[in-house]
C-alpha cells in the first residue's frame, strides 16, 4: 500500500512520517492551517530522500503560479485541487513535473477520467472535514485499473478497511494524524503507516 502523509510542517513531521515508511510527503503551498511557504518547503524537502516524491498541494492557484512556487522549494511533485484539465495536466509535466490531480466526490463523472495526471486522488464530497465516508462507492467512479489515492476521513482505526473497501492502490492522509488542526502527532503518523501497510 502506497502512503502519503500530507500537510507537514516541521522537520519532525517529515523525519516521523520517513522513519515509519512513508511513500511520499506532502507540503501544502496554498492558503490553510497547514501552510508553508516555498522557502520553508525547501528546507523540509531537503530532508527527504529522491527516491520518495515530495509534494507540493495547491488548490486554485494557476500552473504557472503552482510551477513558480514548487520550483521555488525544490520540489518534482505537484497536487492540484480543484476543477482541472488535460491541458493543465500536461503543462506541468511539460515543465518537468510529475501531477496528482485531486478530485472529490462531489464532482461529476467525467471529472474521473483519466487526464493524464500521473495519480489520482480521489477525496470525499467535502475535503478536509476529516469525517469517514461511503469507501465503496468509488467503485461507482471511473478508477479502476489506474493508481490512485484515497483520502478523506483515514485515520489509523480505518484505513486498511477503507482502502479495501475502495480497492484503493494508495492513501493519503493529514488531519487523520493531527492532535489538533494542522499540528501533527508523531505517534499517529506511525500508527497510521503502520495500519495502512499492514
Amino acid at each position: 500500500m502506497f502512503v502519503k502523509v500530507c500537510g507537514l510542517s516541521t522537520a519532525e513531521d517529515v523525519t516521523t512520517a520517513l522513519d515509519a515508511g512513508a511513500d511520499a510527503v506532502g507540503f501544502v503551498l496554498t492558503p490553510s492551517p497547514r501552510q508553508v511557504d516555498p522557502d520553508a518547503a525547501r528546507l523540509l524537502a531537503a530532508l527527504v530522500p529522491q527516491s520518495v516524491p515530495a509534494v507540493g498541494v495547491f488548490r486554485h492557484e494557476d500552473i504557472a503560479d503552482a510551477a513558480a512556487a514548487a520550483y521555488a522549494a525544490g520540489l518534482r511533485w505537484i497536487q492540484l485541487h480543484g476543477e482541472r484539465t488535460r491541458d493543465e495536466v500536461e503543462g506541468l509535466q511539460r515543465r518537468g513535473f510529475k501531477v496528482i490531480r485531486a478530485v472529490t466526490m462531489a464532482d461529476s463523472s467525467e471529472s474521473f477520467e483519466d487526464r493524464g495526471e500521473d495519480l489520482l486522488l480521489v477525496d470525499a464530497a467535502v475535503p478536509g472535514s476529516g469525517e469517514a465516508w461511503d469507501y465503496a462507492s468509488v467503485k461507482d467512479k471511473s478508477v479502476a485499473g489506474r493508481q490512485w489515492l484515497l483520502a478523506g476521513g483515514l485515520d489509523d482505526s480505518n484505513v486498511a478497511l477503507a482502502a479495501s473497501t475502495a480497492g484503493a492502490w494508495g492513501v493519503d492522509v493529514s488531519s487523520g494524524v493531527e492532535s489538533s488542526r494542522g499540528v501533527k502527532d508523531p505517534e499517529k503518523i506511525t500508527a497510521f503507516v503502520t495500519a495502512a501497510k499492514a
